[in-house]
């Protein structure tokens, strides 16, 4: 049974994190402040260390060079993200944003804890499965998973098969298999199938003959044969006609391609990688796109994440665009505001990597010099947040965006006995009815690491009526 170390102030967190790890058969124990944790147990005893990042004294960050080898989560509020960014970059294996999703919790300690183990010495270690490609950014589980089957895929000569939202980054695993091959010192031609006019596709890809067509002054080599050797990368090939299509099978089926006007076939050695965000199989049974040519295709499948899905990546991102920006506009490199990396992780990005480059782009060029980057000039909807209630690898949403996994009670001044189990809308509750008529709006709001207008909206979304003061009421 893995051993758990808390450590935080706060009883009602505490108390509702031991209860909910311990129905997840771990043994806990508890500490309200770095110097309690150090004097009253051997940190080297646990399999993991769940700290809150303010603490009374010494900050939570301090644990992670005191804990040794054992890995260290760190929990923060979304008012705290830039620290928590910076202490995942002294060494915390992780760090979750409270008040936390029982589900997203659980999750993250079990992902931390198999992490640790697999570093630990005397198990054999697969990091090159998991390292970084050359050319795509990203550390989450899922961008790990896909690192390691390009690696897996790129040896072969099988077609590949890649799925993903635009914006996603296809084309640059299509690189990355191409790079990593045996036919990396050969051309990779890349066609967009879609940027192509249909009367045009089956020449550029196929070539011609002169006077093949009106318009055919001379004879023109296609792009299927100009990589021959190497590899030929289809970005949306779910565009692509289907005369081209059939003309596209013989090249999978017998290896040879057959210009447009020509008798003769010519043979080619040519690795396809496709690409679509588009349901292939549907469009197949709709008669759409040629059923034989799609199992054709379907020989390895690679399926991008969307950027919604990947966690921490977002700010790495986001850091990396904003740092290639300010180095093209030769201006001091900028950094994010707390409410910016908050707009940033709750986003669900429906462009992809491509909306966070432009987002990036524009917040540079509108952030005056010395100043931080705020959310006002990302010009997102800050309306397309996550409401769904999946734990994705190392999520940063914001939990206040997320649904609670138990069921909501009616609004009304919960019982404040720290031993029960209280969920995220529970805590939301106690908190704001244990504390507003002592606080503003605007201490209430810091306290619970949210801004003032998502105090607001989840005071309508609960039925929690803002108290009048004296002033107001005259």
């Amino acid at each position: 049974m893995s051993k758990i170390l808390i450590v935080e102030d706060e009883v009602i967190i505490r108390t509702a994190l031991r209860k909910l790890l311990e129905r997840n058969k771990y043994e806990v124990c508890e500490a309200t402040s770095v110097k309690e944790a150090t004097t009253k147990y051997q940190l080297a005893d646990f399999s993991l260390i769940i700290s809150d990042l303010r603490l009374p004294g010494a900050p939570g960050t301090d644990l992670i060079k005191l804990s040794g080898d054992v890995p260290v989560l760190i929990m923060t509020s979304y008012a705290s993200l830039r620290s928590a960014v910076d202490s995942m970059r002294m060494g915390a294996m992780d760090y979750i944003a409270k008040p936390f999703d029982h589900d997203e919790m659980v999750a993250a300690v079990k992902r931390v804890i198999g992490k640790a183990n697999e570093n630990k010495p005397g198990l054999k270690k697969t990091r090159s499965n998991s390292a970084t490609i050359e050319g795509m950014i990203g550390n989450s589980a899922v961008m790990r998973d896909l690192y390691a089957k390009i690696r897996k895929i790129a040896p072969t000569e099988a077609t590949v098969l890649i799925h993903g939202e635009t914006g996603t980054g296809k084309e640059l695993a299509a690189k990355a298999i191409h790079r990593l091959s045996p036919r990396a010192g050969q051309a990779m031609i890349s066609v967009n199938c879609a940027a192509i006019p249909e009367t045009l596709i089956e020449s550029e890809l196929f070539g011609h003959e002169k006077g093949a067509f009106t318009g055919a002054a001379m004879m023109r080599e296609g792009l299927v044969a100009a990589a021959d050797r190497g590899t030929l990368f289809l970005d949306e090939i779910g565009e692509l006609p289907l005369e081209a299509q059939a003309r596209l099978l013989r090249v999978i089926q017998e290896g040879e391609v057959r210009p447009i006007g020509a008798i003769e076939s010519r043979k080619v050695d040519v690795r396809l990688v496709a690409a679509t965000h588009r349901d292939l199989r549907q469009l197949s049974r709709e008669g759409k796109f040629r059923e034989d040519l799609y199992y054709r295709l379907n020989v390895l499948q690679l399926t991008l994440p969307p950027l919604r899905e990947r966690g921490k990546d977002i700010i790495s991102l986001a850091e990396m665009l904003i740092e290639k920006f300010c180095e093209q506009l030769k201006v001091p490199l900028k950094t994010l505001s707390p409410e910016a990396i908050q707009a940033i992780s709750t986003y669900t990005w429906p462009g992809n990597v491509r909306e966070l480059e432009n987002a990036m782009q524009r917040a540079v060029i509108l952030t005056d010099e010395g100043q931080e980057i705020g959310h006002e000039v990302l010009d997102i909807d800050l309306d397309l947040v996550r409401t769904d209630n999946r734990e994705p690898e190392e999520e940063g949403s914001s939990p206040y965006e997320q649904s609670d996994t138990l069921t909501r009670k009616p609004v009304s001044k919960p019982n404040t006995d720290p031993s029960e189990d209280l969920s995220l809308e529970d805590y939301f509750q106690h908190f704001v009815l244990e504390h507003q008529e002592s606080m503003s709006e605007t201490e209430l709001a810091r306290k619970l690491g949210i801004s003032r207008k998502c105090l607001w909206e989840r005071r309508q979304k609960l039925g929690i009526e803002r108290k009048k003061t004296l002033s107001s009421s005259k």
